[in-house]
């Protein structure tokens, strides 16, 4: 029923924790987030879990393997890309693609066979002495992950893949990450792009080491934001936010491109209360209103907290 089954696994840097006594399981087939801002954690988890880096304590099975004490079964039955992208610049489309399944041990006719499936959802056919160091980056973006899953494993690791990438070619990548989990191989992703977590079936959210969440998007939603978030333009934005920070009716407070958003608590009475307290300090508010919360809202709020 699960592809990955974490207990306990921590990992130690000297005196400094990086990744603190965890548990989670994935089941087979989905896409999973773990998502955290930088340095929570989340690398140093997916290294561990491809039995690249040790564990200082605990264990997880992936694919039924011990990264302790299995961990070269575990490389052999995962595929894993980096947010670098995993290819080698210097080699054609091709030679990559040649490099990555004999890293795979695929025999040589299967190879023929998966090299057309890679070109094909690459995008590069007809291309394949191009250079790969002249690719753009969302082609050479699906490049990577074609050589990353060209042994067809069960399981495969995406670190910070659409990093760097226009928001056109994330979209087209995630149709293939979609397509990959509907053929049954489990995706564990990692993330900043907030939106891109919308399109896993769960999500962890983990902090200094520590997981401080978890469920699909819905989920976290309404569990862990239950009070009301309102989303205000005004101007100026930063005076306004320092004024809004120090409202008794204000709970939390955050800035999402020229707007603000903030939490509110049983001592807010309408936005008649935002208006004035705003207005009287000399900010001119275009527009309030009530809004759904969106990943990023629950993400602060919970880093907030914590």
């Amino acid at each position: 029923m699960y592809s990955i089954e974490v207990n306990n696994l921590t990992k130690k840097f000297g005196s400094f924790v990086s990744v603190d006594h965890i548990n989670f399981k994935v089941k087979k087939g989905e896409i999973f987030g773990f998502l955290g801002a930088n340095g929570a954690g989340k690398s140093t988890t997916i290294k561990m879990l491809c039995g690249i880096l040790e564990p200082t304590e605990g264990d997880a099975l992936v694919g039924g393997f011990s990264i302790k004490s299995e961990s070269e079964l575990v490389k052999k039955n995962i595929g894993y890309m980096s947010q670098r992208f995993s290819l080698y610049n210097d080699l054609s489309v091709s030679e990559n693609i040649e490099f990555f399944g004999g890293v795979y041990g695929i025999e040589k006719e299967l190879l023929k066979e998966r090299e057309k499936w890679v070109l094909e959802i690459a995008g590069l056919q007809g291309k394949e002495k191009v250079l790969t160091a002249s690719l753009p980056g969302g082609i050479k973006q699906r490049l990577a992950l074609g050589t990353a899953v060209i042994h067809k494993p069960g399981i495969v690791f995406l670190d910070e893949p659409t990093s760097g990438v226009d928001p056109v070619s994330r979209r087209a990548f995630w149709d293939l990450i979609n397509s990959l989990s509907e053929s049954g191989t489990t995706v564990f992703v990692t993330t900043h792009y907030l939106e891109e977590a919308e399109y896993c079936g769960n999500i962890i959210l983990i902090n200094a080491g520590k997981l401080i969440a978890e469920g699909n998007s819905k989920e976290l939603k309404s569990k862990y934001l239950t009070n009301t978030i309102l989303e205000i333009e005004c101007t100026p934005v930063i005076d306004s936010l320092s004024i809004l920070e120090k409202a008794s009716f204000v709970d939390e407070t955050s800035i999402f491109g020229n707007q603000i958003h903030i939490i509110v608590n049983d001592k807010y009475t309408g936005k008649e209360q935002i208006k004035s307290l705003l207005q009287a300090k000399n900010i001119t508010v275009k527009s309030i209103e009530n809004i759904i919360p969106s990943l990023e809202d629950v993400f602060i709020h919970l880093l907030e907290k914590n």
